[in-house]
C-alpha cells in the first residue's frame, strides 16, 4: 500500500484533562473524543483562517496537521491560549511524518478525510516507520475533485473567511456551540447570509497557475488555486458566475463547476444567487 509523504504539513498533539474542552473553545468544530476526523480552524479575531487541517482522537490525544509554514504561528498562539490548562502540546515536525493513503493503511495514526467521497486516509508516523513514503499528487488531485481548498497550495494565511473555503458546509465550523476566536465574524456572514465567495472546481487548465484571475466578460471573478493535471480550485464569486457562463483562464476557455458537497448555486441569469 502506497503511502503519500506530505512534506508541507506538520504534526501536533495535545493532550491532558483540560485539552478536549480548551480545543473546543479555540477551534471552529466540535471537538469530541470520538475518533472521528474534523476540519479545522484557528482563526484570526477578524474571523480570517491562521491554520486549518485535520483534527482527530486517538491513543488519548488529540492528533491535528498543519501548514508548515503557519508551524511556529500556530505554535505560539496554542500555548497563548493555554494560559493555566492542563495540557501539554507537542510539536512533532522533528520526530513524526504525515502521510495520505487512498486506503486505510495498518501502520500509524489513521483517521479517514471525511469531508468528501474519495478522499482517503490521513496518517501520522514516527520518522523511522515513514522512510519508505515518497511525495505525490494523489491527495492533491482526490481534493481538488471533491472541491476542497487547501491552505498553502491555494491560499495563504489570513486570506479567507471559512464560508469562502466551504468549511461551513463541510462540519468545519459549529455553529451551536460559545464562542471561540474569530466567532463573531464567522456567525455573522451565516446569519445574514452574505457569503458569496465560494469555492469553485475549474477543468480544461491548459496555461494558468495558482494566483491567475478566472474570468467571465472580460472581468476576473475568482482566482485560482494551485493547479494539478489542468484542474484546481478557485475562490470565486458565484454571484458573478452563471450557468454557461464562458469563462477563461489565461486567455484560454475552462469549463466551470461547483463541488458535489455545495448547497450554494451559480446565479440565475440576470438576478442573484441564493445561499442557503
Amino acid at each position: 500500500m502506497t503511502i503519500e509523504k506530505r512534506v508541507d504539513r506538520v504534526t501536533f498533539k495535545i493532550s491532558g484533562p483540560d485539552a478536549t474542552h480548551l480545543l473546543h473553545d479555540v477551534l471552529t468544530p466540535p471537538v469530541l473524543e470520538d475518533g472521528e476526523a474534523r476540519w479545522f480552524a484557528l482563526l484570526a479575531p477578524q474571523g480570517k483562517l491562521l491554520a486549518e487541517g485535520l483534527i482527530g482522537w486517538a491513543d488519548g490525544a488529540h492528533w491535528l496537521d498543519v501548514p508548515a509554514a503557519v508551524t511556529e504561528n500556530f505554535f505560539k498562539r496554542m500555548k497563548m491560549y493555554r494560559l493555566r490548562a492542563k495540557m501539554d502540546i507537542e510539536m512533532l515536525a522533528e520526530t513524526h511524518a504525515v502521510g495520505w493513503s487512498a486506503d486505510a493503511p495498518e501502520t500509524g495514526i489513521v483517521h479517514r478525510d471525511g469531508r468528501g467521497e474519495g478522499l482517503g486516509y490521513r496518517v501520522i508516523a514516527a520518522l523511522a516507520d515513514a522512510e519508505d513514503w515518497a511525495e505525490g499528487t494523489g491527495q492533491a488531485k482526490a481534493r481538488i475533485a471533491a472541491g476542497i481548498a487547501e491552505m498553502g497550495p491555494d491560499f495563504a494565511t489570513e486570506e479567507v473567511f471559512p464560508h469562502d473555503i466551504g468549511m461551513d458546509h463541510l462540519g468545519g465550523v459549529d455553529f451551536k456551540k460559545g464562542c471561540y476566536v474569530g466567532q463573531e465574524v464567522v456567525s455573522r456572514m451565516q446569519h445574514r447570509g452574505t457569503a458569496r465567495r465560494r469555492p469553485v472546481i475549474v477543468s480544461g487548465i491548459v496555461a494558468g497557475a495558482r494566483g491567475d484571475a478566472v474570468v467571465i466578460g472580460g472581468k476576473s471573478v475568482g482566482t485560482l488555486g494551485g493547479v494539478v493535471g489542468g484542474t484546481s480550485v478557485a475562490i470565486a464569486r458565484i454571484d458573478k458566475i452563471t450557468h454557461g457562463s464562458a469563462a477563461s483562464v489565461a486567455g484560454a476557455p475552462v469549463s466551470l463547476a461547483l463541488p458535489q458537497w455545495a448547497r450554494y448555486d451559480f446565479a440565475t441569469p440576470g438576478g442573484d444567487s441564493e445561499d442557503d
